[in-house]
């Protein structure tokens, strides 16, 4: 379990907890403030990250996610304080729009060595009732420190990334990374997730830190995400079921 998660320090009070070992390679992030901690996603779930938090922060922590996807909330079982956009809330509480065997088969369709107390069937999707249910432009006070919701659906309905104005920091989510960006399945929305990228655009931004795969991007990647999506709706490619569109280090999937 320990040899799970790997931790990188961003900045003195900030740290990525990533999971390299398995194809996802998702970045949680955890920010420490004077009074709090926010914890944004809580990955996949094979393991505890509640483990990783408690050694190194001693603050009380909140988990928030960036959407409600198996490979965000996957850790949310650990947490007593958790929150979602309002978008959202029903996936938590009521029901999640993937069957529990799709979501296992994502978890195991690539070679994967997992920790030796994990059981794929034993695995289960949170269900839940959040405590903080927010909106477009909630913030989080940590103490001496503020984190910003930004609603950018498109990827799906409540997709948030989070932003430190002080900091110049953007936590992006799937909104930006280096990588194949969904926007094909039914709960995604092509032209959502481009005015999303469009609206992020005109942050001040000094570094991205994306939920999946290459955890250092440059803050180019924003402008040609956005450029790519201007290209596809120009060439009237905006629309589900037209396939893969590679753009050298991402994809967009639509």
């Amino acid at each position: 379990m320990e040899n799970w998660f790997t931790v990188e320090k961003i900045d003195g009070d900030t740290f990525a907890v990533s999971e390299y070992k398995h194809w996802e390679e998702t970045h949680c992030y955890l920010l420490c403030g004077t009074k709090t901690a926010l914890l944004i996603d809580t990955g996949l779930g094979i393991s505890n990250i509640k483990t990783v938090t408690d050694s190194l922060t001693d603050l009380p922590v909140t988990a928030v996610t960036t959407h409600v996807h198996w490979d965000h909330i996957g850790g949310y079982r650990y947490f007593n304080h958790i929150s979602v956009h309002e978008a959202e809330y029903n996936w938590l509480s009521e029901k999640f729009p993937v069957t529990l065997q799709a979501v296992k088969y994502n978890l195991t369709c690539k070679p994967c060595e997992f920790p030796e107390d994990f059981s794929v069937d034993d695995y289960r999707l949170y269900k839940g009732n959040p405590d903080i249910v927010f909106g477009d432009g909630y913030s989080f006070d940590l103490g001496n420190r503020r984190v910003n919701a930004i609603h950018t659906p498109g990827h799906s309905p409540g997709h948030c990334c989070f932003y430190e104005a002080e900091r110049n920091y953007l936590y992006s989510g799937d909104l930006i990374y280096k990588g194949c960006l969904d926007a094909f399945y039914p709960t995604t929305d092509p032209w959502q997730f481009y005015q999303s990228v469009k609206k992020i655009s005109s942050l001040k931004i000094d570094r991205v830190l994306p939920a999946h795969h290459q955890l250092s991007v440059s803050v180019d990647l924003v402008s040609r995400i956005e450029k790519a999506f201007c290209k596809l709706k120009e060439q009237n490619n905006l629309k589900q079921g037209n396939g893969i569109f590679d753009f050298g280090d991402f994809q967009i999937h639509i």
